[in-house]
């Protein structure tokens, strides 16, 4: 997985929480990240329909969901981010034993059961159920 996720989920709430435009640099601020990185991430989100956004010196991003709607797989398919991945994968379909011709498939198999396992456990949190954990977290 990347970190992208991560940031958008952050960014997320810090707009549902503030229930007010915030720029891509006070974003970035509290995501402790550069504002460029901010802005290619919510472009996703912006995309999605997940915030609206308003241009110039006055700009910024709003949250536009319900966050009890909301679940992290969504915000995670707006991202069209992966989970459990390889960037490399061991043998060739044209090599001479099973082994080698056949476990590249038989791994991306078990990545893409991998993955769909994490998909369906984020469908069952909502943003809003992630912002009360925060929250208490920190009444304690």
């Amino acid at each position: 997985m990347n970190s992208a996720f991560c940031v958008a989920v952050h960014a997320l709430i810090c707009l549902n929480r503030r229930q007010e435009q915030l720029s891509s640099e006070e974003l970035a601020r509290s995501i402790c990240t550069n504002p460029a990185r901010v802005r290619k991430i919510m472009a996703g989100l912006k995309r999605a329909g997940l915030v609206e956004t308003k241009e110039g010196n006055e700009g910024g991003y709003r949250f536009v969901g319900d966050p009890a709607a909301l679940t992290l797989d969504q915000v995670a398919r707006a991202l069209e981010v992966r989970f459990v991945s390889t960037n490399w994968r061991g043998g060739g379909v044209d090599q001479p034993c099973l082994e080698a011709s056949g476990m590249a498939e038989v791994m991306d198999g078990l990545l893409e059961e991998l993955d769909e396992g994490c998909r369906s456990r984020l469908s069952e949190i909502s943003l809003a159920e992630l912002d009360s954990r925060l929250y208490l977290k920190q009444r304690r």
